[in-house]
């Protein structure tokens, strides 16, 4: 069993940055595969980054080179950095995760889910 309280969302203009935290609670995530998912109001919730348990990464195509997925063992916390916002990563960020695995694209392979932050990037 584990929670996940994401924060760090906001509103911010394009270019700039924000990251992301996702605080887990109830045991250790730190042999998880975790990953961030963002879904924007009449879309469908879209992978966005993950991380396994052997600290592989993975970016969606849309982030890459803009965002980084990390881990804190000692605080028990993934973070997503986001650099050179836009106006098409408005969203909710949700991240998940599942008891030690190879990171996946698929949100129906994460067991544990966090309620969500908002970020919207606007002008």
């Amino acid at each position: 069993q584990v929670q996940l309280v994401e924060s760090g969302g906001g509103l911010v203009q394009p270019g700039t940055s924000l990251r992301l935290s996702c605080v887990a609670s109830g045991r250790s995530i730190s042999g998880d595969a975790v990953a961030w998912f963002r879904q924007a109001p009449g879309k469908d919730r879209e992978f966005v980054s993950g991380l396994d348990w052997n600290s592989r990464t993975y970016y969606a195509d849309s982030v890459k080179g803009r965002f980084a997925i990390s881990r804190d063992n000692f605080v028990n916390t993934v973070y997503l950095q986001m650099n050179s916002l836009k106006p098409e990563d408005t969203a909710v960020y949700n991240c998940g995760s599942r008891e030690r695995g190879y990171s996946s694209s698929d949100s129906e392979n994460y067991e544990y889910w966090g309620k969500g932050t908002q970020v919207t990037v606007s002008s």
